[in-house]
């Protein structure tokens, strides 16, 4: 059944309405009157801002000791830090959108960009990046996918911090034990999650992400598979989701659920799924560059690997894009000057390669991604050679499109964990996304008046 784009973006607004009231009622540096299309004030670059963590809880630490930083440096300005898990993250600012609230910065990644882009929420960063001393610090790149991922009209709503990479983490010591090869390959892989799974003595050889963010994962898997190398066929209107070879890959993938993997993870978020391989016996995790700080606490350094994502049948490495992070200005801010001032801070040179240094990924600034820590961090630097050194074809996802998110979260991962169950082909859930898909790009080339 067909899913309308448009009652799907309502049903989530509602939703998120009802949820985040007592969150808009004791923020923020707006006062609590900024909705999208309030055009704020710059301030006086002193007094209070409010600060909203994308990823609070996994991120709050090093945040705080950023912002012990900024506020020795600016003693005449209190960051007032509100961290919101990342689940939430895109319904709370909606909702503050919608209703006031809004903060004066906020973590503003790729795949949620083009939707606040589009209710008018975020200031362009154009210019002031063009005065500011990090005017050509920080990776190209990086700015080149969030100027992408901000909705058609070519401008910088959010300052890049960092960008991630899919990682295959596995354990060494049970891999030496099997008498396994690292699971280099989708083949090796695949041999690797058979042979280590004893259900009986609870073991298993893969942990699968069924809860919160699975899509992502399930994405990264189809297309590594296939080996399709672009999201949209040559027209640019149809998306290859749903081409044969990604649904035979998701159908091998799926597989995988309760025949080498814990029946638990129908329902884990990576939280969990993390927890979960990190204190059990558990042969290959499948996450991000974000967790490996996690993965030394638990296991120190000698039990496991990071390695960059299995290579296909064609000797090619292919993955889907994971979103670059950043900070976003918000437009309704009543003091611009002092929320500017904190950005540049967090993304100069010691804060940036502090952050990135605690969350284990790429650091946005140029000098940053020069520090020692880099070479140090394996999985880190191994994702960094992989996404230069031509082993490695991205397919970029559509984070321009305003329904990327929704579609890819909140409309379907509750078709994903049908799947999983055996409830629904993965044909049927992959024809469903790719209808919602086309019908959203349909309307951004309208929208934006292109063949």
């Amino acid at each position: 059944m067909k899913i309308s784009i448009r009652r799907s973006r309502r049903a989530a607004t509602a939703v998120a309405l009802g949820s985040v009231l007592a969150l808009t009622a004791t923020a923020c540096g707006d006062d609590g009157s900024g909705t999208g299309g309030d055009k704020g004030a710059e301030g006086s670059g002193t007094g209070k801002i409010v600060f909203w963590d994308n990823n609070g809880g996994v991120r709050t630490d090093i945040w705080k000791e950023i912002i012990a930083d900024f506020e020795k440096a600016n003693p005449d300005i209190e960051v007032e830090y509100v961290g919101i898990p990342s689940t939430d993250y895109q319904s709370k600012v909606d909702t503050a959108i919608q209703g006031g609230g809004l903060p004066d910065v906020g973590g503003v990644g790729a795949a949620m960009l083009a939707g606040f882009a589009a209710q008018n929420a975020l200031e362009p960063l154009d210019d002031r990046l063009a005065k500011s001393s990090l005017n050509g610090k920080l990776n190209e790149d990086m700015v080149a996918s969030l100027k992408a991922a901000g909705g058609g009209d070519g401008k910088l709503y959010s300052l890049p911090t960092s960008a991630n990479n899919g990682v295959l983490y596995y354990r060494t010591d049970l891999f030496k034990k099997a008498g396994l090869d690292e699971p280099a390959t989708w083949d090796k892989f695949y041999e690797a999650a058979e042979k280590l799974t004893d259900a009986g003595k609870n073991e298993f050889g893969y942990t699968i992400r069924g809860g919160a963010g699975s899509i992502a994962q399930a994405l990264d898997a189809m297309y590594g598979q296939s080996g399709i190398t672009s999201f949209w066929d040559t027209s640019g209107a149809k998306t290859t989701v749903n081409d044969p070879a990604n649904v035979a890959a998701l159908e091998k993938y799926a597989a995988l659920y309760k025949k080498v993997t814990p029946a638990a993870d129908l329902n884990n978020d990576f939280t969990k799924m993390v927890a979960q391989w990190d204190s059990g016996t558990i042969g290959m995790l499948n996450h991000n560059l974000g967790s490996y700080q996690d993965h030394v606490k638990a296991l120190g350094t000698e039990k496991f690997r990071g390695i960059p994502q299995p290579v296909g049948s064609g000797g090619k490495r292919v993955q889907v894009s994971n979103p670059v992070d950043g900070m976003g200005l918000f437009k309704s801010s009543k003091n611009k000057e002092a929320a500017w001032k904190f950005i540049e801070f967090a993304t100069s040179h010691d804060e940036n390669s502090k952050f990135n240094k605690a969350a284990g990924q790429v650091p946005s600034n140029n000098d940053a991604a020069k520090d020692a820590w880099i070479s140090e961090a394996e999985p880190t630097k191994l994702a960094a050679a992989a996404l230069t050194d031509g082993s490695t074809t991205i397919v970029q996802l559509p984070y321009y499109l305003p329904d990327w998110n929704t579609i890819s979260k909140a409309d379907n991962e509750p078709n994903l964990q049908k799947v999983l169950n055996g409830d629904m082909s993965a044909k049927e859930f992959l024809d469903t996304v790719a209808g919602q898909l086309n019908e959203a790009q349909a309307e951004w080339k309208s929208r934006n008046d292109r063949p």
